[in-house]
């Protein structure tokens, strides 16, 4: 879930991995958007209140946003079945600040994989921000989007209706849709909310499988000791969103593996915060503690072996490899893949070809 600058809803694939989620460290919100109910407002649901003033917006994300706290009244959160009275203040409360200036339109190279009248396929490489945020209001793939449509006069950068359909994180490399129109977008996200896209992600990992394939199913939530981090939590739990990711063994290397892993949900670092609680953290992913030897002998040829490998890929090892889904105006099934990216080509190539001591 996500916003726009002018507090609205905007369907958002929380794959996420999606930086553009993140809260400040110390947990603050800021209202994005403020409705007074007047004098005669009767009692209306809030989900319901909120449909009347924000514009382009379901009720599902409206319901979605009250769950995950940001809809508040009169300066408390609130769910979805709460009923607005006469004069109660209205806010919705996002983790950023709201922008207060246009997306500027920068040259900035773009692989573009794919291109139409209707969207275009972006392999995004690792480092680049996707969209802007605190701290990043240039320099992002949005910036770059704008400045590669900026002859095209039906894409407007600033209006929530068209452009990303879904984000990855800085780090992680892969593709990415962009709609050009209205209705390449409403389609496109539907088919995101529905999960009949298919995205299958590598990834390096640390430590070795009984198994050749599994699945790991459990609520996406904020850490509460570490808010820039998610945890996982029981499919039982009330607390966070229910997330399941599907992996498979690709190459084993011992002390890493080389796996696939596929999303039936989207959620904010959900193959990152996923593998970690199965005790299997992404090679080089400093937040989720994979930046440290977390397996093989003791020996100092193999931690400088691994310091070494760090050097190659000093960010989380996850690709975003392949994307399907329907085109929105011919219908036709459309399904892309971008080859790894140089830093984990190497990185995989080092494991392969010079394998260390086996792991303990």
């Amino acid at each position: 879930m996500c916003s726009n600058e002018d507090g609205e809803l905007v369907l958002d694939d929380e794959t996420l991995d999606d930086e553009g989620l993140e809260l400040a460290p110390d947990g603050t919100l800021y209202e994005h958007r403020r409705v007074v109910a007047d004098k005669g407002q009767t009692l209306l649901r809030v989900d319901k209140f909120l449909m009347e003033h924000l514009r382009d917006t379901s009720r599902a994300r409206i319901q979605r946003a009250a769950e995950a706290g940001c809809i508040h009244v009169n300066d408390r959160p609130v769910k979805s079945n709460y009923r607005v009275k006469p004069l109660d203040v209205v806010t919705l409360m996002l983790d950023h600040p709201r922008m207060e200036t246009e997306v500027v339109a920068e040259d900035i190279p773009l692989d573009i994989v794919y291109e139409d009248d209707d969207l275009l396929v972006v392999n995004k490489p690792a480092g680049l921000v996707v969209h802007p945020g605190v701290g990043n209001y240039t320099g992002t793939l949005v910036n770059a989007l704008a400045w590669h449509l900026r002859d095209n006069p039906k894409y407007n950068p600033n209006d929530p209706s068209v452009g990303l359909v879904h984000r990855i994180d800085k780090d992680t490399s892969g593709l990415l849709v962009v709609a050009k129109t209205p209705e390449a977008k409403t389609h496109l996200c539907h088919q995101f909310f529905v999960k009949s896209t298919k995205r299958q992600y590598n990834a390096l990992v640390w430590g070795n499988f009984e198994a050749q394939e599994g699945r790991i199913e459990g609520n996406i939530a904020r850490d509460p000791r570490d808010r820039q981090r998610m945890t996982v939590l029981p499919p039982e739990s009330e607390i966070g969103k229910p997330a399941v990711t599907h992996w498979r063994v690709l190459e084993a290397f011992g002390p890493v593996t080389w796996v696939e892993c596929v999303l039936e949900t989207g959620r904010t670092h959900q193959i990152r915060a996923h593998m970690k609680s199965i005790g299997h953290p992404l090679f080089a992913d400093e937040r989720y503690g994979g930046f440290e030897i977390l397996r093989g002998q003791p020996t100092a040829s193999y931690k400088a072996f691994v310091r070494n490998a760090f050097e190659i890929c000093p960010r989380q090892a996850l690709h975003a490899r392949t994307l399907g889904f329907v085109h929105p105006r011919t219908k036709q099934e459309m399904f892309f893949e971008a080859a790894l990216p140089e830093d984990m080509k190497q990185l995989i190539e080092k494991w392969r070809t010079h394998p260390p001591a086996p792991p303990l």
